[in-house]
């Protein structure tokens, strides 16, 4: 990676601890030194568009865990693996969390999913998480991330959201594109109904993936 970007001897500390602490949950699976080189990755990638720091290190954990999980689920071949979807938008601060935050919601633990950006923004949609929080759903901790070969390897389904041509395109993959407004500048009235069509569209998804909505 380019321009990397410079962590202070305390950032880099609590990095190692992460990747010592995801060790541990993935162990056998994957090797102390993978690991820390993806978390430090993780990082990198997230600190070239924050504009923010002090949420840096959890953010990359969380983004390291999810790359992991991916990576996993793309090695499972066996009979009991779970359904993985990915939503995807350009700023992955709005409509594709809005998708991720009803399908986990729904889903549960009975299939995987995750969601990413052609262009991450440096923060999720304020009004986005305020509406989703009107109906339950905590999407509060998610936060803008691009996504990577990871995550498209592991996806049965993708489903786009306004991302176009930025889009990544894989042979084998199932593609959906689904067309909303972008709520990127709209009050909370005016994203309700996006929100509203966007579960819709979400249950219909797991009704085609044969999950039972919890």
């Amino acid at each position: 990676m380019s321009d990397l970007v410079q962590m202070n001897p305390g950032q880099r500390k609590a990095l190692t601890h992460a990747a010592r602490d995801l060790h541990t949950k993935f162990h056998g699976v994957f090797g102390q030194e993978t690991i820390e080189a993806l978390v430090f990755d993780s990082f990198q990638t997230l600190a070239a568009r924050a504009t923010i720091t002090d949420w840096l290190v959890v953010g990359a954990e969380n983004f390291a865990r999810q790359r992991l999980e991916a990576l996993v689920q793309a090695d499972d071949h066996s009979i009991k693996k779970l359904p993985a979807v990915l939503f995807l938008c350009v700023h992955n601060s709005g409509r594709s969390q809005m998708a991720l935050g009803w399908f986990t919601h729904f889903a549960g633990d009975r299939a995987m999913a995750w969601s990413g950006g052609s262009e991450p923004g440096s923060q999720i949609n304020t009004n986005v998480v305020a509406a989703m929080a009107e109906i339950g759903i905590d999407i509060s901790r998610e936060f803008p991330k691009p996504w990577t070969d990871e995550f498209v390897g592991a996806a049965d389904v993708v489903v786009t959201m306004g991302c176009g041509d930025a889009c990544p395109l894989v042979p084998g993959k199932h593609y959906e594109d689904w067309e909303f407004d972008d709520p990127m500048g709209k009050s909370i009235a005016e994203i309700r109904p996006i929100r509203d069509e966007i579960g819709r569209r979400v249950n219909d998804l797991l009704d085609r993936l044969e999950i039972r909505p919890g």
